[in-house]
């Protein structure tokens, strides 16, 4: 999607008449919401050199321009393209990574990273050269067209207002192979910049290329499941772009550095849905693991680990994948430091005790910090999803402040699922009334959300979408009690709705891959089958335990199935303290709904059991379009 698009000559009088900013703001709003100030004055700044450099003649009239578009899967954007053909005719586009800065230093033990001022704040941030590197890559790995047609794709960065010197820190050999492969212009380098774009840009195209870049059609996107064997192989399947990569610097170093000072350092690490969480720390484990560190990766929910183990099956030693692998209940009574590297994925689902009847260690989250030297956190509060989830930020600073461990917090905020829209989960956490946002319309972004009147048709449509690639899945709220538990049988029901003459078993208790399983697709999931994974598309059933009544979405913690243990000792603290409970029970639930409808890369289909909330959703949608 391109918020701003002309030609040339187009945007160069659209700059002279001081209409630039507001065309660009007029659309991006419609499609991001409000900016800042400081991004207006920085269209406003970059845009008139950006004209500047267009000014030649030899530049044509008729080459596409862009500004802001939305990489395709992700929720990033690239600052300005430039379209057109070289002197062979071959399809060009130009892009070019806008920086306002005016100096930064070098980060010598960070690959590609620099500090500068930015945000308000000195910060570490990817070299621009980096940036633009990786922005040209991913339309690379998502774009089939640009791919097949052989559409040459050059980066560069332009930073106006930084007078570059060959001895800058910014200009490091550090940086020599990121610099290459993406040129580095400052304010002393206009003639530069101009020739770098006249050497690919000799022919006007009138926007055809930036249509084919638009567009062109997506690959599929790659999940984290399929590609576990090439990224332990050492392949490089993930394109780790702006604050991912820092992350990643930043828990190298603190691993290096807890293990040559014998210390406690603790990474703690925020991320919504979609945010890369668990593709960062499999690249962590592969990356620390080579470094010859002792490593493990950790989950409470066993769905993750075990369809990675069977991803890895036949590839490694049977011993070696087990190991790799730990659940969060394995480090009660290790001697302190006694491994070199933790990295915990989906560390809200932590629970205090371990152990069948919950009675064992005394806190996991103390007991995984006790045991390394090093301890990632991958975290997001609002999939704690059962009363034992006892996970957060603050547990993590207490437990790593009573052992002496050093505290490094940061967000993630890239989008990567849901077609790497922001605003579907923006929409979302209104729509389930989790929390107020932006005023998103589901019109204006690029994620196929639908809601069914009858299970029967959602279901039919999940499955045709199935027959892709095995990669869309069913999955329900627990409000139908598992009968069907530890039967090998399909012919039992658990989610029954008669009015539609509709059944459907509960994840059969054979198996432990349900979410790769070849037949799966004819049988629901539950969070505890599909959290921390991701398919294409995923169909979710809304049982009673989510309605809309009186202009309000309301839970109902009473129509939970009584083989549910997510909510086990509610009834009681509602019996002493009835609206604890209801707070509790409340998130509870639309924490377990925005979790499963955040399952989906491309898409989420709905079913609600209750008339009103599936009226509630059409109606916005309706509206929306």
């Amino acid at each position: 999607m391109l918020v701003y698009e002309g030609i040339k000559r187009s945007f160069i009088d659209d700059v002279n008449l001081n209409l630039i900013v507001n065309k660009i703001y007029e659309k991006y709003q419609k499609y991001f919401g409000r900016t800042t100030k400081s991004q207006l004055n920085s269209w406003q700044n970059s845009m008139q050199y950006m004209r500047s450099i267009l000014d030649d003649d030899e530049i044509p009239d008729n080459a596409g321009v862009a500004i802001e578009f939305n990489i395709p899967t992700t929720s990033k954007r690239i600052d300005f393209i430039l379209s057109g053909r070289d002197r062979d005719m071959k399809d060009s586009a130009v892009i070019v990574e806008l920086k306002q800065w005016e100096s930064c230093a070098a980060v010598e033990n960070k690959d590609g990273i620099v500090s500068t001022y930015t945000g308000g704040a000195v910060r570490d941030v990817a070299h621009p050269s980096y940036q633009a590197m990786s922005y040209a890559n991913l339309i690379r790995d998502f774009n089939e067209d640009v791919r097949h047609k052989n559409i040459g794709l050059y980066p560069c960065a332009f930073l106006h207002n930084y007078r570059i010197t060959d001895d800058d820190p910014i200009n490091s050999d550090l940086y020599d192979e990121y610099i290459k492969q993406a040129p580095m212009f400052g304010s002393n380098d206009f003639a530069k910049l101009r020739d770098f774009i006249k050497k690919y840009i000799f022919y006007g195209d009138d926007k055809e290329i930036l249509y084919e870049i638009e567009n062109g059609k997506i690959r599929p996107s790659k999940r984290l499941q399929d590609s576990l064997v090439r990224m332990l192989n050492g392949n490089h399947e993930f394109t780790m772009i702006d604050e991912q990569k820092v992350i990643y610097e930043d828990a190298i170093v603190l691993a290096k550095r807890a293990i040559e000072n014998d210390s406690k350092q603790v990474l703690i690490v925020e991320g919504g849905p979609g945010t890369g969480k668990s593709v960062l720390a499999i690249n962590l484990l592969v990356e620390l693991t080579k470094n010859n560190l002792t490593c493990f990766y950790v989950t409470k929910n066993a769905a993750p680990r075990n369809v990675f183990r069977d991803k890895l099956k036949g590839n490694f030693k049977k011993s070696y994948i087990d190991n790799l692998f730990q659940g969060s209940g394995s480090f009660i009574g290790k001697p302190s430091n006694d491994i070199d590297c933790l990295v915990v994925d989906e560390a809200h689902r932590l629970n205090e005790k371990s152990g069948m009847f919950s009675n064992l260690g005394e806190n996991q989250v103390k007991e995984i910090i006790n045991a390394s030297h090093f301890s990632i956190f991958f975290i997001d509060e609002d999939q704690k999803v059962t009363m034992k989830d006892v996970g957060s930020v603050d547990m993590i600073k207490e437990f790593s402040a009573q052992l002496g461990a050093t505290v490094k917090h940061v967000e993630l905020e890239s989008q990567f699922r849901c077609n790497g829209s922001d605003g579907y989960l923006a929409w979302l956490d209104n729509m389930l009334d989790i929390r107020q946002t932006a005023n998103f319309d589901m019109m204006d972004f690029d994620y196929d959300f639908r809601v069914f009147d009858n299970p029967n048709g959602m279901r039919e449509a999940i499955k045709q979408k199935n027959l892709e690639n095995n990669k869309s899945r069913i999955v329900a709220g627990y409000c139908w009690n598992w009968i069907s538990e530890g039967k090998n049988s399909d012919e039992v029901k658990d989610i029954v709705i008669p009015e539609y003459g509709f059944g459907m078993s509960w994840n059969l208790g054979n198996t432990a891959t349900w979410a790769i399983d070849p037949n799966s697709i004819e049988q629901a999931g539950c969070i505890h089958t599909c959290q921390g994974l991701e398919f294409d598309y995923v169909g979710v059933i809304i049982g009673d335990d989510l309605r809309y009544e009186d202009g309000r979405v309301v839970t109902d913690f009473t129509k939970r199935a009584k083989t549910d243990k997510s909510l086990f000792g509610i009834q009681k603290l509602y019996n002493n303290d009835p609206y604890e409970a209801l707070d509790i029970s409340g998130r509870i639930i639309k924490n377990t709904y925005r979790t499963l409808m955040t399952r989906g890369m491309k898409g989420c289909y709905i079913y609600c059991t209750d008339k009103n909330l599936a009226n509630y959703f059409k109606e916005v949608l309706s509206r929306d379009s």
